[in-house]
């Protein structure tokens, strides 16, 4: 259904799904010995297809496997490869601290092994999309080297017509979670400095198991729960412990002065049919002032 305009902003002018932390395992093995990985992948992206939508790109903010499992690469290559195909839409892929470079490039991306940064630059006709690569080999936390970031300061030099984000697994925000302060983004300040004042109009990453959003060096900063399983924030900061529900991930829509960041659960549940596309072609056909009468104005109790 083409897209009817009812209020005061346009369509939006590029759509992103974002995906993370899908820690997939090799043979589909239950990671932890309870948590369905693939099965959790599966049911997100039956989502995204179902949303109708031809996204301008896919986007999954690392940890895409939790063992670095060339078998695990392969499976979520097989996994994701068609639905993109049938969406037409790119596949951006982050490295996360799950994630083993060199079978990420071999496996997953088809390139030569090698342990350099796994880093990318896409043009969304217009928009441009930089995905960084945060991991350390061989430690959870995230870190920038300095070649990296001489790398993004050269991209960032020139501003893209619809702006720039970046896609990165390490969060530039603090967590309320008292254990996740070792496992953050170090030396955040030199990003900062690369970043402020320039055409960056927001930041996707992962890595928490849970949706939160803040800014950084002026940037919003938005970061998708996992489809693997999520942490269940409903306990005191210090028993906070995964849980397998409230899988999700994020829809975000670019306009021409803002950014938004949906969160789309991946549930089955009764779900009203009143906001019908029938329903919207009806009210496409009425004036704006008969849209008001029918619609928006408060019926008595």
């Amino acid at each position: 259904m083409e897209p009817v305009q009812f209020g005061q902003y346009p369509p939006a002018r590029r759509t992103i799904v974002h995906v993370s932390d899908t820690h997939l395992m090799a043979g589909n093995r239950p990671l932890g010995g309870r948590y369905d990985t693939a099965a959790n992948l599966r049911r997100t992206l039956a989502e995204v297809e179902r949303l109708g939508i031809r996204p301008d790109a896919i986007v999954f903010t690392g940890d895409l496997t939790d063992l670095g499992e060339p078998e695990a690469y392969a499976a979520l290559k097989d996994a994701v490869e068609p639905l993109a195909a049938r969406l037409g839409a790119p596949i951006v892929w982050v490295a996360g601290n799950h994630d083993e470079r060199t079978a990420l490039r071999r496996d997953l991306l088809g390139q030569d092994p090698s342990e350099e940064p796994v880093t990318s630059v896409r043009d969304l006709d217009g928009l441009r999309l930089v995905a960084l690569d945060t991991s350390v080999p061989g430690w959870h936390h995230g870190d920038l080297d300095e070649g990296q970031l001489t790398w993004l300061r050269g991209i960032l030099s020139t501003p893209a017509p619809l702006g720039t984000i970046l896609a990165l697994h390490h969060p530039p925000l603090p967590s309320h979670i008292p254990l996740f302060d070792i496992l953050e983004l170090r030396d955040q300040p030199r990003l900062a400095e690369v970043v402020r004042g320039t055409d960056v109009r927001a930041i996707l990453a992962g890595h928490l198991h849970y949706s939160t959003s803040g800014t950084f060096a002026g940037v919003p900063v938005s970061v998708a729960a996992a489809t693997c399983y999520t942490m269940n924030l409903a306990r005191p900061a210090v028993e906070v412990n995964g849980m397998d529900a409230g899988q999700s991930f994020h829809l975000v829509h670019v306009y021409d002065e803002t950014i938004t960041h949906a969160v789309v659960p991946v549930v089955d549940a009764p779900t009203g049919e009143y906001f019908s596309a029938e329903w919207v072609q009806s009210m496409a056909q009425l004036t704006p002032e008969e849209r008001l009468e029918a619609f928006s104005r408060k019926r008595p109790a």
